[in-house]
């Protein structure tokens, strides 16, 4: 079989298995929808795990303590990841969700710079600000074409 032909080949097989798949508008959306929701439950489900991030110079400036917060954080997530997934507010709720993780971001920044902590979580907050980001364009776009 030539290049071309193994090419067109692997693009028709493709082709097929892609032809069912949801816009990646529709699949980002839903992504960080179905994130949102399960890092919300988490948080109600086991707040003292989510506890660990707020660092001890940071929970003096809480206005509740570090579990409270968290169990707020949760239904907020909850909230907002719901509205991705039914495809309402999407705009504000990725909006929320990408200044949210941004914030997150820096945060965990001046922690790990100090104490080499969170790294991890660094990493992967970047991935799911940008999904967010990602998600707010898409919808932005959306409103002002139609």
């Amino acid at each position: 079989m030539s290049r071309s032909g193994a090419r067109r080949t692997v693009e028709s097989a493709f082709g097929r298995v892609t032809s069912w798949l949801p816009s990646s508008a529709v699949l980002t959306r839903a992504g960080l929808g179905a994130m949102l929701v399960a890092a919300g439950v988490h948080k109600l489900l086991d707040p003292a795990a989510w506890a660990v991030y707020v660092t001890d110079w940071l929970a003096p400036l809480l206005v509740v303590s570090p579990v409270v917060f968290m169990l707020i954080n949760g239904w907020l997530e909850i909230g907002f990841g719901l509205a991705l997934l039914a495809d309402r507010y999407v705009a504000f709720s990725a909006a929320v969700a990408a200044v949210s993780l941004s914030a997150t971001i820096l945060y965990l920044l001046v922690v790990w710079v100090t104490t080499g902590r969170f790294g991890d979580v660094i990493a992967r907050d970047i991935g799911l600000a940008a999904l967010a980001l990602a998600v707010f364009a898409d919808a932005v776009r959306e409103s002002e074409a139609g």
